[in-house]
C-alpha cells in the first residue's frame, strides 16, 4: 500500500486534480466535495469518420517541408512547455487514457495478452488512484497481432476498451495484396475494432501517389466499420517532405488515423516527424472540415516524452486532439514509467519498476 503525503489528504485537492483531467467538468460546489470521479474510456464517439476524397495530385505535389525550420520548432518544445506537481499528475493520467497498450512480439502467448488486458482495465494501482481521488481510468485500447485478437476481445469484454490489430503483413507490408486484404477482413471478423495497417513504402519512395492512394482506399474499404490507422513507417521514407505527402495521400484515401511507425524500424516516432504529420492533419481539416487522428508509436517510453507529445498536440491542433478518438500513443513500457511518476507524486519517493508490472 502507498502512504500518501499529507497534502493529498485534502478532498478539494483530489477534486482539483480530477477537474484538470476532465476539461468538461465544471468546478462547482458539488465537484469540490466529490471524493472521486469515473474516467470512462471514449475510444469512438460521434465524431464523423473521414470519408476521404478524390486524390488531388496538385495539392500533394505542392506540399513542401522546411526541414531546418521543423527541427528548430521541435527543439523548442522541451523548454517551452513544463508542467509540475498536480498539473503534471493530471496530464499523466490523461496520457494513460490515450495509450494503445501494445504487445507485438514473436513469443506472445494468450496468457501474456490476458495479463496485458488486465493491465489495460486497471492501468494504475488502486491505492495510487485512491490517493489521487480518481477511479475508472483505463487505457485507450489494446493492440495485438491478429492471432491474439480473439483472446483480447474475450479478456476485454464489457470494459469498453477497443481491440486494435496490426495487419497487412505487419511490419514490412510486403505480403501479396490479396492476403493483406484477407488479413484485415479476418481481424474484423474476429472482433477487432481498429486495424493498424502498414503502407507500401516503395510507393512513397518512387512518388507513385496513385498507387498509395488506391492501396489505402482498398484497406479502408476492407475495414468496414472498424477504424483504420495508416502506419507510414516514417523512418523508412527518407525525407520529411515524403512524410508530409504520404500523410496527405492516406487521409485523402480515408484513413481515420495516421501513425508514425511500426516500432520495428531503426528510427520511430520523433518530434520533427510528429510536427510534420500533425500539420498535415491541420491542413486536411482546413480544406475538408474532417478531423483525422494521430498516433506516434515506437520509442516513447518515458513520462516526460508523453508530456512533450501532449503539449505538441495542444499547441498545434487544440484540446480536441487530446481525446482517445483523435490521439493515441503506441507504447508498452510508457505506462510503467507513468505509474512510477504518479507514485512519486503521491508519496514523494520513486519506486522500483518491478512494483508496476505490465505483462
Amino acid at each position: 500500500m502507498v502512504t500518501p503525503r499529507p497534502r493529498l489528504h485534502s478532498t478539494a485537492r483530489a477534486c482539483d486534480l480530477v477537474t484538470l483531467i476532465d476539461k468538461d467538468l465544471p468546478v462547482t460546489a458539488e465537484t469540490q466535495t466529490r471524493p472521486a470521479t469515473q474516467i470512462a474510456p471514449v475510444p469512438h464517439t460521434g465524431l464523423e469518420r473521414n470519408p476521404g476524397m478524390e486524390l488531388d495530385l496538385d495539392w500533394v505535389r505542392a506540399v513542401q517541408a522546411n526541414t531546418s525550420a521543423i527541427e528548430r520548432r521541435a527543439a523548442t518544445l522541451p523548454g517551452r512547455r513544463s508542467v509540475k506537481k498536480e498539473w503534471q499528475a493530471a496530464w499523466l493520467l490523461k496520457a494513460i487514457t490515450l495509450i494503445d497498450l501494445t504487445t507485438l512480439s514473436g513469443d506472445d502467448t494468450p496468457g501474456r495478452v490476458r495479463r496485458l488486458c488486465a493491465k489495460a482495465r486497471q492501468p494504475v494501482r488502486a491505492d495510487i488512484l485512491d490517493a489521487l481521488g480518481v477511479s475508472g481510468i483505463t487505457t485507450g485500447a489494446v493492440c495485438v497481432y491478429h492471432e491474439m485478437v480473439p483472446t483480447a476481445v474475450e479478456a476485454l469484454r464489457g470494459s469498453g476498451i477497443p481491440v486494435a490489430a496490426v495487419s497487412t503483413g505487419f511490419p514490412a507490408g510486403l505480403s501479396p495484396f490479396r492476403l493483406r486484404l484477407a488479413e484485415i477482413e479476418e481481424s474484423v471478423k474476429a472482433g477487432a475494432d481498429e486495424i493498424d495497417i502498414v503502407i507500401s513504402r516503395r510507393h512513397v519512395l518512387t512518388g507513385d501517389w496513385q498507387a498509395l492512394y488506391d492501396e489505402m482506399r482498398a484497406f479502408r474499404d476492407a475495414c468496414g466499420e472498424a477504424h483504420v490507422k495508416a502506419i507510414l513507417a516514417t523512418g523508412e521514407l527518407g525525407t520529411l517532405r515524403n512524410v508530409a505527402r504520404a500523410s496527405l495521400v492516406c487521409m485523402m484515401a480515408g484513413a481515420d488515423f495516421i501513425k508514425t511507425s511500426t516500432g520495428k524500424e531503426s528510427v520511430n516516432a520523433t518530434l520533427p516527424v510528429s510536427l510534420t504529420m500533425v500539420r498535415a492533419i491541420r491542413a486536411y481539416e482546413e480544406r475538408t472540415g474532417i478531423k483525422v487522428g494521430y498516433k506516434p508509436a515506437g520509442g516513447i517510453s518515458k513520462a516526460k516524452d508523453a508530456l512533450l507529445y501532449l503539449a505538441l498536440m495542444k499547441d498545434e491542433l487544440g484540446d480536441r486532439w487530446l481525446q482517445p478518438d483523435l490521439f493515441r500513443f503506441g507504447a508498452s513500457s510508457l505506462l510503467g514509467d507513468i505509474e512510477r511518476q504518479l507514485e512519486h507524486f503521491v508519496t514523494g519517493r520513486y519506486s522500483a519498476s518491478y512494483r508496476h508490472p505490465l505483462a
